[in-house]
């Protein structure tokens, strides 16, 4: 025992509170947290909100003074196996311990951006599918006038495509889409606005640019269905390519094809192995990886992000609460993608004397 180490490490934290840091890099991220010496909110406490953030149901008027609209999007009428997932945004709610502070990209999101959980989205009936995506349109056109960013919680992955409506109504967004599936399949039954074909409706109504579209994490039997994906141009990678290629790799390609322009983040928690995330209505196994994900994700700090969304959580099928708990951490890796990509424009402004 080094005993003059130990003495001077009595000496600088013995009677030291939590919130007294000495470290500069860290006492500067303190900082923008401890705003009360060192109490915290107990995380089990309080009415649960996406992210911890403040509870402003519908944020009367007009989503004034927001940056990001976090918002639930409790619908599944469009799923093709397990139903469920109207439940998500209530799960995720529910998970108490994410944030504030992303460590890789060294991010306290809500110290730079104004955050509202604006609760769901007002469905008219809660039967009909083609109603309830112009429900969500509505709702989300809203919030994009209002000059915020929406950050979704479904629900089945069907309501990206109102949602991609909503954010490329005044040009066509690349997107990174994360999932076992393209989700580029047509109409089935006489319905062409399910959760395995949203992507192909937003191409076709011009609000998604397919040649600025990655897919990652695609596998199983679903892959004949998935056509439109190879012939719009959009880029498609395997899950076991995730592997061959390397996260850094995949993270290069991922920003190659988005570029410089508005892109959307769309993650499916079926992306996962079952092994991570079993609460899904359409588990496939062979998945990627938790910390493949996150990877990925960190690696697009810095992208114009315009929107996202986190889709498929089923919480009945989640008895550990992992599935919930990782689309959570999602859902915050994306805020910390809008605060970078916003900074980033920010610098970029100034560094151009603008």
């Amino acid at each position: 025992m080094d005993r003059v180490n130990l003495e001077r490490l009595r000496s600088l934290y013995g009677e030291a509170s939590g919130a007294d840091i000495l470290n500069p890099a860290f006492r500067a991220v303190a900082e923008l947290i401890f705003q009360d010496g060192d109490k915290r909110p107990a995380p089990y406490c309080g009415a649960p909100t996406l992210l911890k953030a403040p509870l402003r149901p519908h944020a009367a008027p007009g989503f004034a003074d927001i940056d990001v609209a976090l918002l639930g999007v409790p619908m599944d009428l469009g799923v093709t196996n397990r139903a469920g997932a109207r439940n998500g945004p209530r799960a995720v709610r529910n998970v108490e311990r994410v944030g504030p502070f992303e460590h890789v990209l060294k991010a306290v999101p809500t110290a730079e951006l104004r955050v509202a959980d604006v609760g769901d989205v007002p469905f008219s009936s809660r039967f009909d599918l083609a109603s309830a995506h112009t429900d969500i349109e509505a709702f989300v056109g809203q919030i994009v006038r209002a000059g915020a960013i929406p950050l979704s919680v479904g629900g089945d992955h069907s309501i990206s495509l109102p949602i991609l409506r909503a954010v490329g109504r005044e040009r066509p967004v690349g997107m990174i889409h994360i999932d076992a599936h393209c989700d580029t399949g047509g109409s089935f039954e006489g319905c062409k606005f399910h959760h395995g074909g949203p992507f192909r409706q937003a191409v076709l109504d011009g609000v998604l640019d397919p040649h600025r579209t990655i897919q990652i994490g695609i596998r199983g039997n679903s892959e004949y269905l998935w056509e439109f994906s190879f012939d719009s141009g959009m880029t498609v990678i395997h899950a076991e390519e995730v592997q061959e290629m390397g996260i850094g790799a995949v993270v290069a390609r991922a920003r190659a094809v988005a570029g410089d322009g508005p892109v959307y983040v769309s993650f499916d928690v079926d992306s996962l192995d079952p092994a991570f995330a079993p609460g899904t209505g359409t588990p496939e196994v062979g998945g990627l990886s938790s910390s493949q994900v996150l990877g990925i994700l960190r690696g697009l700090a810095g992208l114009e992000v315009i929107g996202g969304d986190v889709v498929e959580v089923a919480p009945q099928y989640d008895p550990t609460t992992n599935t919930a708990q990782v689309a959570a951490q999602v859902l915050f890796e994306l805020l910390c993608l809008v605060a970078r990509g916003r900074s980033g424009r920010r610098g970029a402004a100034s560094s151009d004397g603008i």
